[in-house]
């Protein structure tokens, strides 16, 4: 078989699922251009009225609070994924890096929804993190942690830590020693060779691991549906309402483009970038 057979022979297939994917997209997209009928599943004419509901404090607020976990979920996950990616890089033990990839690698393999109920049982009214407090003494009532931004959050920085880890652990992984070894020979601390010398290196990385983070959290739908119970609401959420309770289905295809939108515009802008901060390293 021929190079020009071996790219057809991966080419095709990709382009298939391309042309599904998009057609699909289109399927969804185009009820956002049309009228909702209450009380029918049938859609009416054109109209552009459901761009503008998007405005509406019902809406508006529930697409600001999912950029807002989204943004959070990611800063988070970065600064609690770094140490255990440099540290699984780094590390000069090979038991050490073995437990830590079983401890990063090893929640990819649990389903969204039990790792979800695993967390309401810790930040339930009597799991194991208020149980913990008032056996100390520390608080003397149940600490509300469900059905906040707070539990919503941490779930969700548990859900994305392992591709995080993978991501900044490939960053590390290619930063040059050297440039750490010239720093220590001039006399920088361990610290400020962290510092000023890996962490630049790592940028890159650090910007596209976030990126994704934030994008692949806003179509989050479980977490927010089972921590929030309802209280929290992210655009997957609403979504989930409008199309299968209320059969808005213009509404929901309207918030279904928004997210969309948001989570390929932050990829397509943060590309130029990263790619500007991979020439600038490779130019050191």
């Amino acid at each position: 078989m021929n190079d020009r057979r071996i790219w057809w022979f991966f080419i095709v297939p990709c382009m298939l699922v391309a042309v599904a994917v998009v057609m699909s997209l289109a399927a969804v997209f185009q009820y956002s251009f049309r009228e909702f009928v209450p009380g029918s599943l049938e859609t009416g004419g054109f109209t552009l009225d459901n761009f503008y509901s998007i405005g509406r404090p019902v809406y508006f607020l529930v697409i600001l609070d999912t950029l807002l976990i989204s943004f959070l979920t990611a800063v988070f996950c970065l600064l609690l994924s770094y140490p255990v990616a440099y540290a699984l890089v780094r590390t000069q033990s090979e038991w050490v890096r073995t437990l830590l990839v079983i401890l990063s690698i090893t929640p990819l393999f649990t389903g969204e929804i039990v790792r979800t109920y695993a967390w309401m049982l810790v930040l339930g009214s009597d799991g194991f993190i208020n149980s913990t407090l008032m056996a100390l003494g520390i608080v003397s009532r149940p600490v509300q942690f469900m059905y906040t931004k707070f539990g919503v959050i941490v779930a969700l920085v548990h859900f994305s830590m392992p591709v995080m880890i993978i991501m900044l652990a490939t960053a590390v992984s290619h930063v040059n020693r050297d440039f750490e070894k010239a720093a220590a020979n001039l006399g920088a601390a361990p610290l400020t060779v962290f510092w000023r010398v890996t962490v630049p290196l790592t940028m890159a990385g650090i910007v596209a691991s976030t990126v994704v983070i934030f994008a692949w959290t806003m179509s989050a739908f479980a977490t927010p549906q089972l921590i929030g119970g309802g209280k929290v609401l992210m655009i997957s959420n609403l979504v989930y309402l409008q199309g299968l309770s209320s059969f808005n289905f213009p509404i929901a295809a309207v918030l279904s483009a928004v997210a969309f939108i948001v989570a390929v515009g932050s990829l397509a802008l943060v590309q130029p970038f990263v790619t500007r901060l991979e020439r600038r390293v490779a130019e050191q």
